[in-house]
C-alpha cells in the first residue's frame, strides 16, 4: 500500500493578535458564550510510538513521516511561561498529552516546572497526563516524584489479538497493564482508562473490559469513535452510540446513572448496583458535549487551539519567540479566549458556522485528546 501523506503540523495558523493596550489578568476569563477557561491540554509531542487504527494509522503515518524538528517544539521553559499566564487567568488543571507524552525525553522535569507554579488561589494546580502506558511502568515512579497528580492511560482491549489488531505494533495488553499497577502503586490515581470503541474492531471488548476493572480502583470509560482530523478514515457506521455501551454493559453487570463530578466533565457516570465501582461513557458523536466547555489546546510547537474539532489554530510560539512581555501575551490569550464561539458537537455538520465546507479538521494526536 502506497504512504498516504497529511501534514500534521497547522501551516495556515494565524499569529495572535496582541490587544494595544492588554488588561492585567484578574484570574477569571469567560468566553463568547460565558464558558469560563479552567483546562489547558499541553501536547509535548507529535510523535507516538503507537499506530492506532483510529488516531495514527500506519498507512498514514508511515516510517518517513515528516515530524517536527526538535527545534520547532515548545521548549520546557516555554510551556511553563504559557501556563503561568493561563494559570493568571483562572486555569486550575493541566493535562499533558501528545502524541505519546512520555515519548518527550526528561518529561519529568516539565513536570517539576509545572508543580512549581504558584495559583492565584493559593491551591494546587490540578496536573495530569494522558498515555498509552507503553513507558508508563518504568516512568510512574519518577513522574509521581516531580509532582504529578495522575494518569488517564488507553486502553482499548483486553484481548490481546484485539489490542495488537487496534495498536499495529504489537504491543501487549500486560504492559499497559503493568503500566497501570505501577500508576496505582506510587499514587498517580485514580487512574481512568480510556477504551475508544470502534464497531467491527473491538466492540465486542466493552463487557470484557469492564468485568475486569469492575471492583478495582481503576476508572474504566468508554469514548465513541469521533471524526476528529482526517487521517482515520472516520465513518458513522463505525461509532457504537454510548447509550449502546451502556445497554450492553447493563444486561449483565446493572448500572444506575450518577452525578458529574464537576460543571463540564465530558463523561456521563453510572455506578455499578452491586457497588463494584463506576464505568463512564463519553458521547463525543452521538451527543453534545461543548456546553461547559472550558478548554483550550496548545499543539507540540505552540499553537493554540479553542476546540477539539478546529481546523486551525492560532501561533503563540511567535509571540514567545518575538519578545513579546507577559502582559502582551496574556492580553492575546484573553482576546482569543473571549471571542471564542466553538460548540462543534452541537451544531456537527458541514454547514456549520466557522468551520469551513470541507476543511481539514486538525488531527488529534497533534493536539492531545
Amino acid at each position: 500500500m502506497s504512504e498516504k501523506i497529511i501534514i500534521l503540523h497547522d501551516l495556515r495558523a494565524p499569529a495572535l493578535a496582541v490587544p494595544a493596550a492588554p488588561p492585567a489578568p484578574v484570574g477569571y476569563l469567560a468566553d463568547a458564550l460565558a464558558r469560563p477557561l479552567h483546562d489547558l491540554r499541553i501536547s509535548v509531542t507529535d510523535r507516538c510510538n503507537f499506530r492506532c487504527v483510529y488516531c495514527m494509522p500506519k498507512e498514514v503515518f508511515g516510517k518517513d513521516y515528516p515530524y517536527l524538528p526538535h527545534g520547532d517544539l515548545l521548549s520546557f521553559e516555554e510551556i511553563t511561561r504559557v501556563a503561568q499566564l493561563f494559570i493568571a487567568h483562572g486555569v486550575e488543571k493541566i493535562r499533558l498529552t501528545g502524541g505519546e507524552p512520555l515519548l518527550r525525553k526528561n518529561l519529568e522535569q516539565l513536570v517539576a516546572m509545572l508543580r512549581a507554579l504558584p495559583t492565584p488561589s493559593g491551591r494546587p494546580l490540578d496536573l495530569t497526563l494522558t498515555t498509552n502506558g507503553s513507558l508508563l511502568a518504568r516512568k510512574a515512579r519518577v513522574l509521581k516524584e516531580a509532582g504529578l497528580d495522575r494518569v488517564t492511560v488507553s486502553l482499548d482491549a483486553l484481548d490481546d489479538a484485539v489490542f495488537k489488531r487496534m495498536n499495529d505494533v504489537d504491543f501487549s495488553v500486560a504492559d499497559v497493564l503493568a503500566g497501570i499497577d505501577a500508576a496505582h502503586a506510587v499514587g498517580l490515581g485514580p487512574v481512568k482508562v480510556n477504551m475508544v470503541v470502534k464497531r467491527g474492531s473491538n466492540d465486542d471488548q466493552i463487557v470484557p473490559m469492564a468485568r475486569h476493572f469492575k471492583g478495582s480502583p481503576t476508572i474504566l470509560r468508554f469514548i465513541e469513535y469521533m471524526d476528529v482530523g482526517a487521517s482515520n478514515g472516520w465513518n458513522m457506521d463505525e461509532v457504537v452510540p454510548s447509550g449502546e455501551v451502556v445497554r450492553r454493559i447493563a444486561a449483565e453487570l446493572p448500572l444506575a446513572p450518577i452525578a458529574a463530578n464537576y460543571t463540564g466533565e465530558t463523561a456521563a457516570r453510572w455506578r455499578y448496583l452491586d457497588g463494584g465501582g463506576e464505568v463512564g461513557v463519553i458521547s463525543s458523536v452521538t451527543g453534545a458535549f461543548c456546553k461547559d466547555c472550558s478548554r483550550m489546546r496548545l499543539s507540540t510547537e505552540g499553537k493554540l487551539y479553542t476546540c477539539l474539532f478546529a481546523t486551525r489554530g492560532h501561533d503563540l510560539r511567535a509571540l514567545l519567540r518575538a519578545g513579546h512581555d507577559d502582559l502582551a501575551i496574556s492580553g492575546a490569550i484573553a482576546h482569543l479566549w473571549q471571542a471564542r464561539t466553538d460548540r462543534y458537537s452541537e451544531t456537527r455538520t458541514v454547514a456549520t458556522p466557522g468551520v469551513e465546507r470541507g476543511a481539514r479538521k486538525v488531527e488529534m494526536s497533534y493536539i492531545g485528546g
